[in-house]
């Protein structure tokens, strides 16, 4: 039973009823397709805060109705769908990774209960639970805040909740040792490579680890590198494809390997091959026609990969991680007891992964001093800010060490 009048004696405003029965006070409204809606509340303060929010949403121009109902889940899906300009690849790590860490979880919230505290705590959580590098924390933020912003431009919200949370945390991270990606210095990237070089159980990798950490090529482009795309006349590398690993649920071929062009033009460049590389890419050549040995592996047309796995198959890049990861374990062990016998200093290698040597190869030329905007060109960095920031961590560097050798050189105390 309802009645225009509430317990109190109120009188009730038009469209607004009280539920005798459910003790409830709503309010009922027809939305811009001329269907019949409703909201409730306990008290009529609230009923009635709900009703200027609803009409300034309708003066507004914004769909209320949506945006209770819809979830984030949905806008993100809808969003997806409309980037018909997207890579097959690009959709499929986006959904992917919205997969892994959003739908299940603040990707069930409502929009209009989605609020900037809840996604800059959802950040945060991300990476005090789970682990996760700012970085990674930046590209969930990259599907998150675009598809929002289209909810804004379909007035199903007013404003945008993700706005400026990244920069919130990227603010309380940057002072964390674990969340930020550091390069190896030079002591530590003689010892990984010397490692896997004296060692008859890794040798077999050093021609691809000194590939990596000469060039600073990222590992899709590692994997895809072709004979014919090695200038060793004039020494160079040519950058103009990467291969994706591209497996499980959202690959609906059954090609597991997808070629890339780069997406921007920076991705298309020339590398020159310092000594090590042009040495370690000819005895590779050279062991190969030796023994009779090649890569089998063929994709759309393309063949002639340098570096195979022991199936005579490009490597998935999770591999040659997982690979760094043994290799590391393996190599601090014995260094410590080196050390401890030797009674030297201890030099240990800290977690890395394949972009880990890519950071490190752009510090090495950073501390050579070689002018920005080349090696914004040899990394093909897209942003010359990506640059400047590997080159104020070097140079933040070099000046602590710069002024620790002086005072000694002075002796000053």
């Amino acid at each position: 039973m309802t009645s225009r009048k509430d317990p109190k004696g109120r009188l009730l405003r038009q469209g607004e009823i009280y539920h005798t029965a459910k003790q409830t006070y709503m309010y009922s409204y027809t939305d811009i397709f001329g269907k019949r809606r409703y909201i409730y509340a306990k008290d009529l303060v609230t009923l009635r805060k709900k009703e200027d929010n609803l009409k300034r949403d309708q003066m507004d121009g914004i769909d209320a109705y949506l945006a209770g109902t819809a979830d984030l889940n949905y806008i993100f899906d809808r969003y997806l769908s409309a980037r018909s300009d997207l890579r097959e690849t690009t959709k499929a790590n986006y959904e992917a990774t919205y997969d892994r860490y959003v739908r299940e979880t603040i990707g069930k919230r409502k929009l209009s209960d989605l609020k900037y505290s809840q996604i800059l705590l959802f950040y945060t959580g991300l990476i005090t639970e789970k682990n996760l590098h700012i970085g990674t924390i930046q590209y969930i933020q990259r599907l998150i805040r675009p598809a929002l912003q289209m909810a804004v431009r379909d007035d199903i919200i007013r404003t945008n909740p993700a706005d400026g949370a990244i920069h919130i945390v990227k603010q309380k991270t940057q002072c964390g040792e674990g969340q930020t990606r550091h390069a190896l210095t030079l002591e530590q990237q003689r010892a990984f490579i010397n490692y896997i070089k004296d060692n008859p159980h890794y040798e077999r990798w050093y021609p691809l680890f000194v590939v990596l950490v000469g060039t600073g090529v990222r590992v899709g482009e590692l994997v895809g590198l072709r004979w014919k795309d090695v200038d060793f006349d004039k020494r160079e590398i040519h950058i103009n494809h990467s291969l994706t690993y591209f497996a499980g649920k959202k690959n609906k071929s059954p090609c597991k390997w997808v070629i890339s062009e780069p997406k921007t033009e920076s991705g298309y460049r020339t590398i020159p091959m310092i000594n090590p590389v042009y040495e370690a890419l000819i005895d590779e050549k050279n062991k190969q026609k030796t023994k009779g040995l090649r890569c089998h592996t063929e994709i759309d047309g393309m063949t002639g990969f340098i570096f195979y796995n022991r199936f005579f198959e490009v490597y998935v890049p999770e591999s040659i991680n997982r690979e760094i990861t043994r290799i590391i374990e393996n190599y601090n062990n014995k260094e410590e007891v080196a050390a401890l016998r030797q009674k030297r200093k201890v030099v240990l290698l800290p977690p890395i992964s394949c972009h880990h040597l890519r950071h490190t190869f752009c510090a090495r030329l950073c501390e050579a001093d070689i002018h920005i905007k080349v090696i914004q060109s040899i990394m093909g960095h897209k942003d010359i800010h990506t640059t400047l920031d590997i080159y104020s961590e070097v140079t933040d560097w070099k000046k602590q060490t710069s002024i620790n050798e002086a005072f000694e050189n002075m002796k000053l105390f």
